[in-house]
């Protein structure tokens, strides 16, 4: 058998050298990273966590509930008492507005005894209903007065119709009862008197 040449023995015996070595510096990577993990995970472990104490947050959330509800019935109640406030008092400022027209009647029956009682009694009625319809029309309430105009059926009711040659038919010729308005809506409608055709055209 032929002997190997020394030069041939060194080169294997160098590279035999070369694969121990990676195989230890694999060796040693593994090892600092199986250290590293272990240090971070003696970190974790040495910081401890904060305990939770779960049943004061219980009661914590329970008493904001429990004053929110209180808080929600406080405002609906004063809201229902305003309401209730509001509807017994809504016609406050205008019966106050009325008392004036109450005023003028009482003084005008004081003056109905006297021997002008008739005449003083006439004026009083009259400024009475003067100052009456004055409040009225502060409040938003217009007269419905469709004398002369034609029927019309959203603001007026026809009681009774009467032949009128020298009027054009469907016209108002005598309103029996004024209608009013409030703020645009009808509050009354007029009862009238509608004027037709001769039954002979």
């Amino acid at each position: 058998m032929a002997e190997e040449k020394p030069e041939e023995q060194t080169a294997a015996e160098e590279a035999a050298v070369d694969v121990e070595q990676a195989d230890g510096a694999e060796t040693e990577a593994v090892a600092a990273a199986d250290s590293d993990n272990e240090a971070d995970a003696a970190d974790l472990d040495g910081e401890p966590e904060a305990p939770i104490d779960l049943e004061a947050e219980l009661e914590a959330a329970k008493d904001a509930a429990l004053r929110a509800q209180a808080d929600a019935m406080n405002v609906q109640r004063r809201a229902d008492q305003e309401i209730e406030k509001a509807r017994k008092f809504a016609l406050e400022r205008f019966c106050g507005d009325l008392l004036s027209v109450v005023d003028n009647l009482e003084r005008a029956l004081e003056s109905s005894g006297d021997e002008q009682g008739t005449a003083a009694l006439a004026e009083g009625v009259e400024l009475t209903r003067k100052g009456f319809m004055d409040v009225l029309a502060k409040y938003g309430v217009e007269t419905v007065d469709p004398q002369g105009e034609p029927f019309d059926p959203e603001t007026a009711q026809a009681m009774s119709m009467v032949e009128q040659p020298d009027v054009e038919p469907n016209s108002v010729v005598a309103v029996m009862q004024r209608g009013y308005l409030l703020n645009g809506r009808l509050l009354r409608p007029a009862m009238v008197m509608v004027s037709k055709a001769p039954s002979g055209e």
